[in-house]
């Protein structure tokens, strides 16, 4: 297999960038992540970019070696810009509204569902049917967000339920009168 070139990560300003062998600390003006990659692979900083190559050839090594990047790529991303994930609930009586920090859904069960805010996750209600998660950590927004709209999954019939926006859900059609 060649080795293609991947892009290196550029540090942008106002972030700094600690390497310490197999793992990566970036600091920024939004908060800090660190984390611990793959000994199959090394990471290395000169001026504003961060390389990471693999130390072999093996399928293991490129594989990790992607990974590596787009993950560091990430956190870069995040602690400058930060990441967000849109939500929508379609349903008659569907809606959801801030209590304090925590959500409280109404997704149509007896019940009002509570979802406390974790710890570097921000909600915006911009109107009641709209949900924004927002944070540094693309993984732990992603994550946030799954678990929302896992209260309440778009069924197949009607399309009610807690989506994604722009999220495409297919219909099925209901029974057929003979």
């Amino acid at each position: 297999m060649s080795r293609i070139g991947k892009q290196p990560v550029d540090i942008r300003s106002g972030v700094s960038v600690d390497i310490n062998e197999t793992s990566v600390s970036v600091k920024g003006p939004k908060g800090e992540l660190s984390r611990t990659f793959s000994p199959l692979v090394t990471i290395t900083q000169s001026e504003n970019t961060i390389t990471v190559s693999p130390v072999n050839d093996s399928r293991e090594a490129n594989a990790q070696w992607g990974l590596t990047r787009t993950l560091i790529n990430n956190m870069v991303e995040g602690v400058t810009d930060g990441f967000k994930k849109e939500l929508e609930l379609v349903g008659v009586g569907y809606r959801a509204q801030l209590k304090g920090r925590d959500l409280e859904l109404s997704l149509g069960y007896s019940h009002p569902v509570l979802y406390p805010q974790p710890e570097g996750i921000t909600f915006e209600v911009p109107d009641n049917t709209h949900i924004n998660v927002l944070g540094y950590s693309k993984e732990q927004v992603g994550q946030v967000a799954a678990e929302i709209r896992a209260k309440r999954p778009p069924e197949p019939y009607k399309g009610k339920g807690v989506r994604y926006v722009g999220e495409h859900v297919r219909r099925k059609l209901g029974k057929a009168a003979k």
